[in-house]
């Protein structure tokens, strides 16, 4: 007896089973051996083949991936939406500047969504992203901000991503009311969220796919993806125009003479506390090699 296929994308990976939306159905099953052996784990939002003549179902095969992040652990993005709040916590510019760069390195388009506007201003953020090229939503009471993550949402895979205790789950249940999202108060103590999404779940929303993702801390992003010293520059949308203006070619824009990124930067035509992240990116990869990213 031949084999029978079956072809579908993850929605949701827990314990080691995982769940593909067919033409059949919600599928729940395992993956082959195979890939462990690899060192390949299938993820939400991955488009597989599974081989139904078995006992129960299991993974085969995984289509070639268009990209991949390591957090939040998701495959095939089109948008990133990297959420902060303007209070409790308070944005950590770091950290926002790496996951719009992780996402810009993968071909994923970054969003930044503020939070918390009733709270406080979000004015320090709406400064620091004026000039990036960095699309930014305001949410809140006074604000059309839902209406605008809508139409980004409509049509393509996305993910919802932040700090934990920015509100990530608050904004998604609003956006998806019939979804019940774990939300959880900010610990007084460490001054951050208490995690509460566990897994990556793809959710169907306004003509697209949607995911909630675990709420990360700085520690968490150090083992995030890594951008190659080369690339970085590239992860920098405001930087594009200035690049090949350079009087060397290769300008790590740093020190070198002749830096038309930095001359930039002294002009105000690049914001400053970007270029300070890019310095600090671009020190924490600078004598790393291929293989250690």
């Amino acid at each position: 007896m031949g084999e029978n296929t079956l072809s579908g994308r993850i929605l949701k990976g827990i314990g080691g089973f995982y769940y593909v939306e067919t033409s059949e159905g919600l599928v729940e099953c395992k993956a082959k051996g195979i890939f462990r052996k690899r060192g390949i784990s299938p993820l939400p939002g991955d488009f597989v083949s599974l081989q139904t003549d078995g006992a129960s179902p299991v993974i085969a095969e995984i289509s070639q991936r268009k990209n991949c992040l390591v957090r939040p652990p998701v495959a095939n993005l089109d948008v990133l939406f990297v959420v902060a709040a303007t209070c409790e916590p308070a944005p950590n510019f770091l950290v926002l500047d790496k996951m719009c760069a992780i996402a810009q390195d993968n071909g994923i388009t970054p969003v930044l969504v503020i939070t918390k506007t009733d709270l406080a201003p979000a004015t320090p953020l709406l400064q620091a992203y004026a000039q990036s090229g960095i699309p930014v939503i305001e949410t809140g009471q006074q604000s059309d901000g839902a209406q605008q993550l809508k139409q980004l949402i409509a049509g393509h895979i996305s993910a919802f991503t932040g700090n934990s205790g920015v509100g990530k789950s608050t904004l998604l249940g609003k956006l998806l009311p019939d979804i019940r999202f774990e939300t959880g108060d900010i610990s007084k103590k460490l001054g951050r969220g208490r995690h509460t999404t566990r897994q990556v779940e793809l959710y169907h929303a306004y003509g697209g796919l949607v995911a909630d993702t675990p709420g990360f801390s700085s520690l968490d992003l150090e083992r995030a993806n890594r951008i190659a010293k080369e690339n970085l520059q590239y992860a920098f949308a405001e930087f594009k125009p200035y690049i090949s203006q350079c009087r060397f070619t290769g300008c790590s824009h740093r020190v070198e003479k002749g830096c038309a990124v930095r001359q930039a930067v002294e002009e105000g035509k690049i914001g400053r506390r970007r270029y300070e992240s890019y310095l600090a990116m671009y020190e924490d990869v600078k004598d790393l090699k291929e293989w250690d990213r």
